[in-house]
């Protein structure tokens, strides 16, 4: 992610997999509340294996901080591991909680 100003990218995207006790305590929920109080863009669905996928795209420090929020996720959550891949903006509009996939 350049810029030829060298200033941070005006928008960032990253995909997030969170595995643990992440399905069944409103994880999903929480995190399009979180995203919508961030002002990012994106979806959140349940994945067939247990675990939740994200995809956040906004302002790179509103990114950052969804991010930290799966990481610890809601109260009755018990986040074991996140995967973090950036991915090039792909212009989301609005933030979805989306059927599992």
């Amino acid at each position: 992610m350049s810029e030829a100003s060298g200033s941070a990218p005006a928008r960032v995207r990253v995909r997030a997999r969170i595995r643990g006790r992440v399905q069944g305590v409103w994880f999903r929920g929480a995190t399009a509340e979180e995203a919508r109080r961030q002002g990012v863009d994106g979806w959140v669905r349940n994945c067939p294996d247990g675990a939740v996928e994200a995809v956040f795209e906004g302002r790179p420090e509103s990114v950052a901080a969804l991010v930290a929020f799966v990481r610890r996720g809601p109260p009755a959550a018990r986040v074991e591991h996140v995967d973090v891949g950036e991915e090039a903006p792909a212009g989301e509009q609005g933030f979805a909680i989306r059927r599992s996939g």
